[in-house]
């Protein structure tokens, strides 16, 4: 089988072409659909033989929270109708890296044990784009294994400064 990124990146790019309007609605609506295609469930259904492609589409529309535009119906049905549901994920990162790299951002991931306030990820933000040079998408996600202190990860680039990370480093010290 071909690869996820191979079979993602024409449809990838012709939405991202198509919606050109308004990417940041296309970009709401697709990571809401790669979402709800990452069930383990729905993949089970969409690959049963006596499921038709419009009961998985609207199976599908019908989970989602926002309501699809039409866009957004006609991709998804595309998508379906090609077996390609499962690709859904690796369309919506490779859709938001076009996005990204035209607005001159990159997505950053803050790995936090404990939640961040909005005053606190603002600064953070801040000194993570100051650090990595340019202008940040940041989500934060939590990770108790970390025990304190963040892990960023920015594209391949990774910044760890966690306890996690720092005992680690003392274990390797200390052992060699």
């Amino acid at each position: 089988m071909a690869e996820l990124a191979t079979i993602a990146r024409p449809y990838a790019e012709a939405l991202y072409k198509a919606a050109q309007a308004d990417l940041n609605a296309a970009a709401v609506w697709l990571d809401e659909l790669a979402e709800v295609a990452c069930n383990s469930q729905l993949q089970q259904f969409a690959g049963n033989p006596h499921s038709t492609n419009a009961q998985v589409f609207d199976l599908v529309a019908g989970v989602i929270k926002a309501a699809l535009p039409e866009q957004g119906k006609n991709f998804l049905r595309t998508v379906i109708d090609n077996g390609r549901l499962a690709a859904l994920p690796e369309i919506a990162a490779q859709f938001r890296a076009l996005k990204n790299a035209q607005g001159g951002f990159s997505d950053a991931v803050v790995f936090s044990a404990f939640p961040i306030d909005a005053a606190a990820l603002t600064e953070v933000a801040a000194s993570l784009e100051k650090r990595f040079g340019r202008k940040l998408n940041v989500t934060v996600k939590l990770d108790a294994e970390l025990i304190g202190g963040v892990r960023v990860v920015v594209g391949d680039e990774v910044l760890d400064t966690s306890v996690k990370a720092r005992l680690e480093q003392m274990k390797v010290a200390l052992s060699a």
